[in-house]
């Protein structure tokens, strides 16, 4: 049987993140589950809820906890579609980013300053919380925890497992950690899963190969051909059916190598 509901724990700035909560009544192991830039949805509740019909706790954070008034999914799929339509060539040129702005009401120009022209700040922001995240179900009594990520949550997911020492990461469609050294902190493996139509990640995974190589880390990877970014997500646009129960398959196979 398997419980689900939402609770609050208190970070490292003393706020109380608002986090999704699926376990089923002996977990094998935690799950630190990561969501897309739209934040907390019912995707991944539902993949919280997967995770525990499979024997483990799911323990996803809303990391826009402090500001969901303006980090709401409407207001980010409003503007960040302006974002994305911009030509990848251009995104380099803050004067389109300002001609964007001035389109904006002031919600949307604070989406854009959170997300886009702040973005390190902000993932600061959110490492310091996932890292208190880890903190907290240490303190729960879980003694083997594992990070897993979408999109934005991939890349998370993967800076976390540098920051703590976590017995495995999943990085879904997530960018490199940063630096690249940061690698040589790993304690446990990494299954990465990856879109072969998704140029700005792929270009990454070069780099993340030699690094992995280069200090001897545990690495599973797969890039699945003719699959976009975001393919594992059923409710968005580019879902692949094929290249998500794959990966599915290899996630708990993973997760059962990692909780043994």
């Amino acid at each position: 049987m398997v419980e689900s509901k939402e609770i609050f724990f208190e970070s490292y700035d003393g706020a109380k993140l608002r986090t999704f909560l699926a376990r089923p009544e002996s977990p094998k192991l935690a799950v630190i589950l990561i969501h897309e830039i739209w934040g907390l949805n019912e995707n991944i509740k539902d993949i919280a809820v997967r995770l525990a019909n499979e024997g483990y706790l799911a323990f996803a954070p809303q990391l826009y906890t402090r500001q969901e008034d303006i980090l709401s999914p409407s207001n980010i799929e409003r503007v960040m579609s302006k974002v994305w339509s911009i030509p990848p060539e251009k995104r380099s040129d803050p004067n389109v980013y300002q001609q964007v702005l001035s389109s904006l009401d002031d919600k949307g120009k604070r989406v854009v300053e959170t997300l886009v022209l702040n973005r390190s700040k902000f993932e600061e922001q959110m490492i310091k919380d996932l890292v208190k995240t880890y903190d907290y179900l240490h303190s729960q009594g879980f003694n083997k925890i594992v990070s897993m990520g979408f999109c934005m949550g991939g890349g998370l997911a993967f800076q976390l497992a540098t920051e703590v020492p976590l017995d495995g990461a999943i990085v879904f469609y997530g960018r490199n950690p940063q630096p690249l050294e940061a690698i040589q902190k790993l304690k446990g493996a990494v299954l990465g899963l990856y879109a072969g139509e998704d140029p700005p990640i792929d270009a990454g995974l070069p780099d993340l190969i030699s690094a992995m190589i280069k200090y001897k880390k545990d690495l599973e990877l797969k890039i699945y051909p003719g699959a976009y970014h975001a393919f594992f997500n059923d409710r968005g646009r580019v879902y692949n059916k094929e290249a998500s129960e794959d990966a599915w398959e290899r996630v708990k196979n993973f997760l059962r190598r990692v909780s043994k």
